[in-house]
């Protein structure tokens, strides 16, 4: 029997399309069996100290990747904004050599900075593909959860795996495999890591043509119905403007400025909100965050302890 490449995505009911798109390209590309598992409505646990809680629905659902596995064999995690242009076979054979996990290289000095818009000021390594042993990750979710409780922070446990000793992380997947809002002959999967700039939500990301094409393809393909794009779009989970730019596919031959223009004023016209959930999500944090801290500045621990 053929050994399957369990691929897991992190998403929520927005991206559910974006998750799709993804495996089409894996899937067209594998010269291996793959199965894509979106993780999504998963019960997963939250720390009580909300300063730590998750920033996404999905946030720590790659912790119960190994047990969903039984703790057996290999997985790759990937996040949903992603889109794939060589066979996932060279991902998912690369060596482990005896580790727990292998992550994202040293991001390259000339990538590491960037200027556009909705861009952070600076790219850092992530654990956003992740390659795991999950005969050697004993993980337990609700344990791992626990810990951000007082022992590490959010951002040490998803931007550093300190649940791990060094010696069990290896930083071998090579940039190509993980190429933050970047695109060149040698990319093999890009990140669309920008969410103010994916191009589900913005007109405005120059790198926004092989998704297109990778959309146009499956809608040919009949992989993809112009009703479902249509009701995504009715959900507000994707902007109105792209049905439009699916049947004009104005970039093909350079990039339109003019036409990203006019897209983008259809949207706005329409009311489009890029990522409403999330944001709508992320404000109602910060507020139970601002009352949390308040709360805490009122009646500190060692006064309740007291």
């Amino acid at each position: 029997m053929n050994e399957t490449v369990d691929i897991f995505v992190g998403t929520d009911r927005s991206q559910l399309l974006s998750v799709a798109v993804l495996e089409h390209s894996i899937q067209r590309h594998a010269s291996m069996p793959v199965c894509v598992t979106p993780l999504i409505d998963l019960d997963l646990p939250e720390p009580k100290d909300i300063r730590q809680g998750s920033r996404t629905n999905f946030s720590f659902a790659r912790f119960a990747i190994p047990a969903i596995k039984g703790y057996q064999g290999r997985a790759i995690y990937v996040d949903a904004d992603m889109l794939v242009f060589r066979d996932i076979a060279d991902l998912w054979q690369l060596p482990l050599d005896g580790v727990t996990i292998s992550i994202q290289e040293e991001v390259p000095d000339a990538l590491v900075r960037h200027a556009k818009a909705g861009a952070p000021a600076q790219r850092k390594k992530q654990c956003s593909v992740m390659l795991i042993d999950c005969a050697r990750a004993h993980w337990d979710v609700d344990a791992i959860v626990a810990g951000l409780d007082g022992q590490y922070t959010y951002e040490q446990l998803l931007g550093d795996m300190c649940i791990l000793p060094e010696e069990e992380v290896c930083y071998g997947v090579p940039f190509a495999w993980n190429s933050l809002e970047h695109y060149d002959a040698s990319t093999c999967l890009i990140h669309y890591t920008d969410m103010a700039t994916q191009p589900w939500v913005s007109t405005d990301n120059r790198n926004s043509l092989p998704w297109m094409l990778e959309v146009r393809l499956m809608l040919a393909k009949g992989a993809l119905s112009w009703a479902n794009l249509r009701r995504e779009v009715d959900l507000g989970y994707f902007r109105p403007s792209l049905i439009t730019e699916l049947e004009e596919m104005p970039h093909v031959a350079g990039w339109n400025a003019d036409a990203a223009r006019r897209y983008a004023a259809a949207d706005k016209a329409a009311g489009f909100v890029k990522h409403a959930e999330v944001y709508r999500r992320k404000k109602a944090r910060a507020e139970q965050v601002r009352r949390y801290e308040a709360e805490l500045a009122q009646n500190p621990p060692a006064a309740r302890a007291a």
